[in-house]
């Protein structure tokens, strides 16, 4: 009877030739790894740069407002984040930070504060912040994953008409009586630290945690990759990607809240403009546009750079709309960088 066995020269042959595509597999592995600590260094020297630009930089105070300030960047740029990695877009997160906490704080307000006058009860109110993102998130969904509309299109139009009925709900004004919890996250300290700050690190290590070793976690990165790979893979790309729809808007809705207490009100522009910040995170952090690519360390990362940036000018009296043009400096640079380094952000 024939032996079917490879004979060891055959073997060897085989060992030999999957060397190199293992080296190469290690390679990228290595790569991506450094990619996520390359921000710690811009930091750090960012950090050098503002002990000499104010004496107050370093200071223990200014360094938690940083954080405290980065706290509902943080929640968004996850948000955004998880849905890129499908390789799809929500520009309509900026909206949902305005318009989730708005609905939330005129359930609760009394009609003589320009709420609703339904006077619900503050945990209801709350609640409803979170199910407010829901619905936004599984519309978004149901118009990208069922009828395979355009992300980016659906998103705008999205944009649009939330930021629309904030304006029209709250008459252009700024609403201000609020029961003190919707405040707790940004005003409550815990261990030296706002609990908004804690929620977010919480936050970006459950879903760091999810995409290494879960499997619903891995499916991102196999759909943004390849859809049709995923799919002929028993990977239900459809329902994980409306979940990632849903989830986003839901932390985003979280972020207002927290953009709330830390303003201590909610208007009519709350959240207008974020997503350029958002995305400046995104992509210096690492996360491909294209999808499939891309850590919550290096996320994280990018969250952490433009909040020391912000904080650096801020302290240096550098106007505010120079902080947009510097922004945007920064994507075009980190997507010039992306491109050489391995040929990601360019579609």
């Amino acid at each position: 009877m024939k032996n079917s066995a490879p004979t060891p020269a055959f073997a060897t042959g085989q060992a030999q030739a999957g060397a190199p595509v293992a080296q190469r597999r290690r390679a990228r592995i290595e790569f991506a790894r450094l990619r996520d600590l390359a921000l710690l260094p811009a930091i750090a020297l960012l950090l050098v740069i503002g002990a000499f630009v104010s004496p107050s930089f370093l200071t223990k105070a200014n360094l938690i407002s940083v954080l405290g300030a980065s706290a509902a960047l943080a929640l968004v740029v996850l948000a955004e984040s998880l849905i890129v990695l499908t390789g799809k877009f929500d520009l309509s997160l900026e909206s949902t930070v305005g318009i989730a906490p708005a609905i939330g704080a005129m359930l609760v307000m009394p009609a003589a504060s320009a709420g609703f006058g339904l006077q619900w009860p503050t945990a209801m109110g709350l609640l409803a912040i979170v199910l407010v993102g829901a619905v936004i998130g599984f519309i978004n969904g149901f118009l990208v994953v069922r009828l395979r509309l355009n992300a980016f299109i659906v998103t705008l139009a999205m944009l649009i008409v939330l930021r629309g009925m904030l304006v029209g709900a709250t008459k252009g004004g700024t609403l201000f009586d609020m029961p003190s919890s919707f405040f707790t996250l940004a005003t409550t300290i815990v261990l030296g630290l706002p609990v908004s700050v804690w929620l977010a690190a919480a936050a970006f290590a459950i879903a760091a945690f999810m995409l290494r070793y879960h499997r619903v976690g891995r499916a991102l990165y196999a759909i943004g990759g390849n859809p049709e790979a995923a799919r002929a893979a028993g990977i239900r790309v459809e329902r994980i990607t409306w979940g990632v729809f849903v989830l986003g808007s839901m932390l985003a809705s979280i972020g207002g809240l927290i953009v709330t207490g830390y303003v201590g009100a909610i208007n009519a522009n709350q959240g207008n403009g974020m997503i350029f910040t958002v995305f400046a995170a995104a992509v210096i952090g690492g996360i491909s546009l294209d999808g499939g690519k891309g850590t919550m360390l290096g996320a994280l990362s990018g969250v952490l750079l433009l909040g020391v940036v912000q904080n650096l000018l801020t302290l240096a009296q550098v106007p505010s709309f120079w902080i947009q043009a510097i922004y945007g400096a920064i994507i075009l640079g980190s997507l010039m960088v992306a491109r050489l380094a391995g040929g990601e952000g360019q579609n």
